[in-house]
């Protein structure tokens, strides 16, 4: 492949490049310092996690686990793992727990292996219902070659039509019944479902990658108290770490504590992103610390955006509900399949509000979305509170229903978040702004 194929100029020096990348990073800082990041799935760190992101760690190798390595050089790693363990294991109430998972998605492909076999069959939420790619052939499930089915789906209450999903359990008699979303606005009503699956000798696993900060502060569900033998998250949604993933079950099943184990390395991982991984353990002890008071105020964040986007005239999704109890609001901005989310999210984008066109019931198309699927945690990570939402509703009107020009709206939305630019629920005695800049 050549430059020219890469975008690259033949005539640009590598100091040129370098300082290309350099910009860009700096650039990319700006744009979420200065604006308003919205995306569901995203977050941003503390000043200490951040710290140790950037450590010695980041190039090291620590493959097995705590006292049991392939390496030297881990005595100090075996420190910080194993007490990770241990705080995951209080954090999320729970009698097992892997850390070395460098993503959500990960979690799912090493779960997956750990508990079912190529040609076996899963049941799990449709991704045009608001599953998670993972969930879905072209992802985790496709990848371990298990045979899908999904559940089918009550649009008005956004969760699993809970007798009919009862009903395609009891039939299909799946090696593995998944739950979660990543459109995820309410709990899943998951007794009912686990209590069917585990009738027909089904794993119950619950991916919580988006509301795991949620779970952990109390405020959503409890899935591992609900019926699940497993549940996969990401370290950096709700939860507010690093880029990440976490194993979890509260089954004293050794066996099975094995396989996850083995699942994860030599399953998936080889090296696990020690730096991440060492993040995590600061993410989870500022977490106990502060987070249950991040969980219960991002999801009143949440109910009081949905609210006040609801006042200014959009079409929130699930009003009947109350619109949300989780950190995501739903918005439709037109037909179905009408590439209205789309629209919607650049001319957001235009105006410093950051966020992502999503597929809402009845879309087909990835692309071509009618809505939007936006997050508080970010805004709540850096003090916005209840008061401040009828400020950001009111900032997406004047863009998406009064037609202001999205430069002029910028300025505002500038203007509102250079006074929230110090990252709060954490060890922070230096009052470090919470963006990189």
């Amino acid at each position: 492949m050549s430059e020219t194929d890469l975008g690259v100029s033949s005539g640009t020096t590598n100091r040129e490049h370098a300082t290309t990348v350099l910009n860009a990073v700096q650039s990319s800082g700006q744009h979420y310092r200065n604006g308003l990041g919205m995306i569901a799935s995203e977050n941003i760190i503390s000043p200490l996690v951040r710290d140790i992101v950037g450590s010695d760690l980041h190039g090291r190798y620590a493959e097995g686990l705590p006292g049991k390595r392939y390496y030297q050089g881990c005595d100090d790693f075996d420190t910080i793992e194993a007490l990770g363990i241990e705080l995951a294991q209080r954090v999320f109430n729970c009698s097992f727990a892997n850390i070395q998972s460098i993503s959500g998605t990960v979690s799912n492909i090493g779960a997956l292996k750990a508990l079912a076999r190529p040609g076996d069959r899963i049941t799990a939420v449709s991704t045009a219902d608001g599953g998670h790619i993972s969930h879905a052939r072209m992802g985790a499930v496709g990848l371990r070659d298990l045979n899908l089915t999904t559940y089918p789906w009550n649009e008005e209450r956004m969760e699993p039509d809970i007798d009919a999903a009862c009903k395609v359990i009891r039939e299909v008699q799946p090696k593995v019944a998944l739950f979660g979303q990543s459109v995820f606005l309410f709990p899943t009503p998951l007794r009912e479902m686990a209590d069917a699956a585990h009738e027909v000798g089904a794993t119950v696993m619950y991916d919580g990658a988006h509301v795991l900060g949620l779970i952990a502060g109390g405020q959503f569900q409890d899935p591992l108290r609900e019926g699940a033998d497993l549940m996969t998250g990401s370290s950096h949604k709700t939860f507010p770490g690093p880029q990440g993933g976490f194993l979890l079950s509260s089954s004293t099943d050794e066996s099975m504590h094995k396989r996850l184990n083995n699942a994860m390395f030599p399953g998936v991982c080889s090296s696990y992103h020690l730096h991440h991984v060492a993040g995590k353990v600061m993410a989870l002890t500022e977490f106990q610390e502060f987070g249950r008071d991040y969980a219960i105020d991002t999801v009143a964040n949440a109910q009081a955006f949905a609210q006040a986007l609801a006042g200014e005239g959009f079409d929130v999704l699930a009003e009947s509900r109350g619109y949300t109890a989780s950190h995501q609001v739903l918005t439709r901005h037109g037909e179905t399949d009408s590439g209205a989310g789309a629209k919607a999210a650049q001319l957001l984008e235009e105006a410093g509000i950051i966020t992502n066109m999503n597929m809402l019931p009845g879309d087909t198309k990835a692309m071509t979305p009618s809505g939007l699927r936006l997050g508080v945690q970010e805004l709540t990570r850096v003090g916005f509170t209840t008061s401040d939402m009828e400020m950001v509703a009111s900032l997406y009107a004047r863009v998406l229903l009064k037609g202001e020009d999205p430069k002029s709206v910028k300025k505002d939305v500038h203007a509102l978040k250079s006074q929230r630019q110090t990252i709060g629920y954490c060890f922070n005695d230096e009052g470090r702004s919470g963006y990189p800049v």
